[in-house]
């Protein structure tokens, strides 16, 4: 069934929904908030793409011998290999990063494994003065990391100045962990995890961020005194960027350690394997972002090579391919001339652009997540769904089932859950949603632009949410006239999610409802692409579905999808994602 959700956005086991994949670690051109020369150098670095000729010399390598050990036990070292490799093709330096979270989770969790679940007091004076530990592993972590945090201490002062940052952060992890070996406390090994993710994702993504910010909001109170830019902090003299997948990599990893915590999964006591979870290179730049209970267990043992599998695989491939070299990138041409002076263009235009990038992101985003998913059903793994057809919800609460789904689950299980869910009253409740969706926008991106997008879904949901509820919404009102309206307010958002900067998001929404209506010069092929694509999506979730899946139909469509990516192709266009 490879071709029967072809254009619904969406992927699943059974049905082949695939998306374009574009670029697999380029920043996007008019959406990165990144500058000068920090762009100049993540373009430049960013070449290993799906759609490139180095991406497909690289899987001609990999797979025949990923196939060739499959009865040795030399498979996993070498799927962990090839993602190392595919990431340090980006830039090797930032490789020490991934190892380096992978690697102190892993002994995180080993350390946790050692500690009570009932939390067992400890007896701190025999274990401070005569080093008594009832586990032999917990004693050797306290001896390792309070002298690894003195010999830490005195590199600070004695080292390399470049260094000191990153010596001072690591002396306070390894203080932490002397702490949690010598309370045998898994709430402190869980801690460090978070205090380690979080500090490295905070660091590299909203640093320079929040020090412009405050430098700006000190000149304004006549303040004489500036903050650093963040890229003196790095050691070397190292070029401060933002690692492709950050978010993605740390989120997976953390998500480890926060499920074990809560006993949802076991240890994974075969680092290489765990390695290769918080790695594995189809879904390491951008998702979709995989729980160890749901991966994990697939990499225990090689996987039965199925040709349908493989097949499967290529057509999830081709389908993802298609939706970013036919779709999301032409339509990006059109997008990018009217978001790129806004001031030139009346309220037609900018609305039509702004619909148009709904479009844009949904083939670029699911397209990339189509590609990843082809090429680990190649190899005979299955990735999560992270698409559903998110234009055809109902509610806005609909909404966020369908839309970037690993993440929207992870936010749920991990933020809005932990902070009472819907347990504790409406009041809470709605706190609880409104500090998840501001989260959300957050992660997206270190600019106003994406907190106001994320207060604008809080928002929407928290007003909608008892209506969508409600009797009357879920049968009085026309199905059509909801998808519509939940449509044109996840459009009205996207304007600031895809504007520079605040000014200009403002700019364009102030036009589009109060400037001149004129001609916005919409090619016409791009409305009847959308169109068709639009239509197959309601034909998909409609009563006639099983049409789609006539394997003249799939075939038909395979075709057509190569003849138009050889003689009509958009060209090559970075993943939006990959910026976040």
């Amino acid at each position: 069934m490879p071709y029967a959700g072809v254009f619904a956005g969406r992927q699943d086991c059974d049905s082949v929904a695939l998306c374009s994949l574009r670029s697999i670690v380029a920043l996007p051109t008019g959406l990165s908030r990144v500058t000068g020369r920090r762009a100049e150098i993540a373009r430049t670095r960013v070449n290993m793409l799906f759609h490139t000729w180095p991406f497909f010399v690289f899987l001609l390598v990999v797979l025949p011998v990923y196939f060739a050990l499959g009865r040795t036990r030399f498979w996993i070292p070498w799927l962990l290999v090839a993602s190392y490799f595919f990431y340090g093709w980006w830039n090797p330096y930032y490789l020490l990063l991934v190892i380096y979270s992978t690697a102190l989770d892993y002994f995180l969790v080993a350390l946790m494994d050692h500690c009570p679940r009932e939390g067992r007091r400890a007896s701190i004076p025999e274990r401070l003065t005569r080093l008594r530990f009832d586990d032999w592993v917990l004693k050797t972590a306290f001896v390792s990391s309070l002298a690894s945090a003195l010999l830490a201490v005195i590199l600070v002062f004695l080292g390399p100045s470049t260094l000191r940052p990153a010596l001072i952060l690591l002396g306070v992890i390894l203080l932490l962990m002397a702490v949690g070996s010598l309370l045998s406390s898994r709430k402190i090994w869980l801690a460090i995890s978070l205090f380690n993710n979080l500090a490295l994702l905070l660091f590299f993504k909203y640093a320079r961020f929040v020090v412009e910010n405050l430098n700006s909001l000190l000149a304004g109170l006549g303040v004489p005194a500036k903050l650093a830019d963040p890229s003196t902090l790095m050691p070397f003299g190292a070029d401060y960027l933002l690692p492709v997948g950050i978010s993605f990599f740390t989120f997976q990893s953390l998500s480890y350690t926060i499920d074990f915590y809560l006993g949802k999964v076991h240890r994974e006591r075969h680092f290489l394997r765990f390695a290769t979870f918080v790695c594995f290179f189809p879904q390491l730049m951008a998702g979709p972002i995989e729980r160890a209970k749901h991966l994990l267990p697939q990499f225990e043992s090689f996987p039965q090579f199925k040709l349908s599998n493989f097949t499967d695989g290529c057509s999830l491939f081709l389908v993802g391919l298609f939706k970013k070299l036919a779709l999301a990138n032409y339509l990006s041409f059109y997008v990018e001339r009217i978001y790129d002076n806004p001031k030139a263009h009346g309220a037609a235009a900018l609305a039509m652009a702004t619909f148009a990038f709904a479009w844009q992101i949904l083939f670029d985003f699911s397209g990339y997540t189509d590609m990843a998913r082809g090429i680990a059903r190649m190899m005979g793994f299955n990735l999560i769904l992270n698409f559903n057809n998110p234009y055809l919800a109902t509610g806005l609460g609909e909404f966020w089932t369908r839309w970037h789904m690993s993440l929207s689950t992870w936010f749920r299980d991990y933020v809005y859950v932990p902070l009472g869910g819907n347990r504790n009253g409406a009041a809470k409740t709605y706190r609880n949603l409104f500090i998840t969706f501001v989260i959300s926008g957050i992660w997206h991106g270190a600019a106003w632009t994406f907190v106001i997008w994320g207060l604008l879904h809080a928002s929407g949901v928290m007003l909608t949410r008892e209506l969508e509820r409600s009797s009357f919404y879920r049968e009085r009102v026309p199905k059509l006239l909801k998808q519509m309206g939940v449509f044109l307010f996840v459009c009205f958002a996207w304007i600031f999610f895809r504007a520079e900067n605040l000014p200009e998001a403002l700019f364009i929404v102030s036009r589009i409802f109060s400037g001149s209506w004129t001609d916005p010069e919409v090619p016409a092929l791009m409305l009847l692409m959308v169109g068709l694509v639009w239509c197959y999506q309601f034909l998909y979730e409609s009563g006639f579905r099983s049409l789609i899946a006539i394997p003249v139909v799939r075939v038909c469509l395979a075709v057509l999808m190569i003849c138009y990516l050889c003689l009509g192709s958009s060209g090559a266009g970075s993943f939006i994602y990959f910026q976040f």
